[in-house]
């Protein structure tokens, strides 16, 4: 049977601080991000199955997504956990803001590293991940493919 890929999309507010960066960025500034997450597997072609005909139900993989990545940064600020900005994230906590400390530079580059593991490990092992698009604004993107990251495969 053939391999078909399938796309859901998501969208949710994240707010950031590039430390050390020379440029605007390094200054606590949001985006209103849109993921769109690409999988690849053969349809379930057991008649008996419930969802025979599916690769993924759409829904099981907006649970898997929201989980991991939605619910996690939308209307959060993330910091790089070495910041300068080590103090307001610890005030904007304790005034009990969502704050995301990160073990990388939040850029797209970088978020979307991020997300491929988690999403990756969360997916069935007949479903494969195929690539992530992560829109940071409406002309600046960042893409995954797993055809590029053999440690993927």
């Amino acid at each position: 049977m053939s391999s078909i890929r399938i796309t859901k999309q998501f969208s949710f507010e994240t707010g950031h601080a590039l430390y050390g960066y020379d440029g605007k960025c390094r200054n606590v500034h949001g985006h209103s991000y849109k993921l769109s997450v690409t999988v690849i597997g053969t349809p379930i072609s057991d008649t008996t199955n419930v969802k025979y005909g599916m690769v993924i139900d759409f829904g099981d993989l907006k649970k898997i997504v929201k989980e991991e990545i939605v619910n996690v940064f939308d209307h959060a600020t993330v910091f790089n956990r070495n910041t300068p900005h080590i103090e307001l994230a610890k005030e904007l906590e304790d005034r009990g803001h969502n704050v995301l400390l990160v073990d990388y530079q939040p850029t797209s580059e970088m978020m979307i590293i991020d997300f491929a593991k988690k999403i990756k490990s969360r997916l069935p092992d007949n479903i494969k991940l195929h690539s992530l698009k992560l829109r940071e604004t409406e002309s600046s993107f960042a893409e995954w493919y797993a055809s590029d990251n053999s440690s993927y495969l």
